[in-house]
């Protein structure tokens, strides 16, 4: 059987994530349908996703070993440069649809199998290690902030939590937007980077000097409090992650009284990826990436990004 190398899930370790890591030789990926493709991977980013997922949440046993990653840009069979789009249509999942890395194999591989459909063309502006970060944490800070935050609706923008992939992009998009965005990280130095982006970086829970029409939310418990004071009238506060606690209090008095909408969202369509990808080329917007890896040092990208001291997106570089 032919083989690969990749980045693979072998086990579960909710203490230690990275203990569960494998980095070594897999299977060559296989076609769920006549529309898939096989495409070379030549840059990918890691995603607070893959450790969940070495952790064992959303994956199960009987799918191990699981290649791990969702964001990849790379070469399909004729020859083009490509980013591809990781929800794939899935029957066997609840939600219709799963992430690559939840029941297909994923993007940490010399190659990785998806729908041509997946597929889009890379913009001639956006390099490879640039545009493997947008298919998953960009993809969602756009979604959350265009069609779930309407944010061309309004003027000013509260990220909390920045300094995570999500956070950061939604910084990073709503800055270009023209819009004024205020920023919170308990970290005094990636206050520091929010505010050399041109952000306004404050510590969490720091009055703010305006109420907000769109909340960026994915830190959960630790700050749901602060983003529903710090909200306008008729705000929208969207959620996409609870990094520091999933069950917050909430003040209903202040929902209904100020007409404030709570929204949920998770990734996007392909439609927002190609519209993200467009934006990103058109306006001259470039991810903001922390540190970029050989493919052969893999397991010290996921180190780095274990560590909590990420700024933007870890990058792995499939030709090193």
């Amino acid at each position: 059987m032919p083989i690969m190398r990749a980045a693979f899930a072998s086990r579960f370790d909710d203490a230690d994530p990275l203990a569960a890591l494998t980095v070594g030789e897999q299977p060559e990926p296989t076609h769920w349908a006549d529309d898939w493709v096989t495409v070379q991977v030549v840059a990918s980013s890691l995603n607070h996703h893959d450790l969940w997922s070495l952790r064992g949440v959303g994956l199960g046993e009987d799918r191990l070993p699981m290649i791990l990653g969702c964001d990849a840009v790379g070469i399909d069979p004729d020859g083009n440069e490509v980013v591809v789009y990781p929800v794939i249509p899935d029957p066997g999942d609840p939600r219709g649809t799963s992430l690559l890395s939840e029941h297909a194999q994923g993007t940490l591989a010399e190659r990785v199998a998806v729908p041509r459909s997946n597929l889009l063309p890379l913009p001639d502006k956006l390099s490879a290690t640039d545009a493997a970060c947008l298919p998953t944490a960009w993809l969602t800070a756009w979604r959350m902030l265009t069609t779930m935050g309407r944010v061309d609706e309004g003027e000013a923008v509260l990220v909390q939590g920045a300094g995570g992939g999500v956070a950061t992009a939604a910084v990073a998009l709503a800055l270009a937007m023209g819009k004024r965005v205020y920023a919170t990280s308990r970290d005094e130095a990636k206050r520091e980077r929010i505010a050399a982006l041109g952000a306004t970086a404050v510590p969490p829970g720091a009055r703010l000097p305006e109420r907000v029409d769109v909340v960026v939310e994915t830190v959960g418990a630790a700050t749901f409090d602060h983003s529903l004071k710090s909200a306008a009238p008729m705000a929208r506060i969207v959620v996409s992650g609870a990094t520091a606690g999933h069950e917050p209090k909430v003040n209903l008095r202040r929902i209904f009284a100020m007409q404030l909408q709570i929204l949920g969202t998770s990734m996007g369509t392909r439609d927002d990826l190609a519209q993200l990808l467009a934006f990103c080329a058109e306006r001259d917007v470039r991810p903001v990436v922390d540190s970029v890896h050989p493919f052969s040092q893999v397991s010290e990208a996921f180190a780095r990004l274990h560590s909590g001291d990420v700024f933007g997106k870890v990058v792995v570089d499939h030709n090193r």
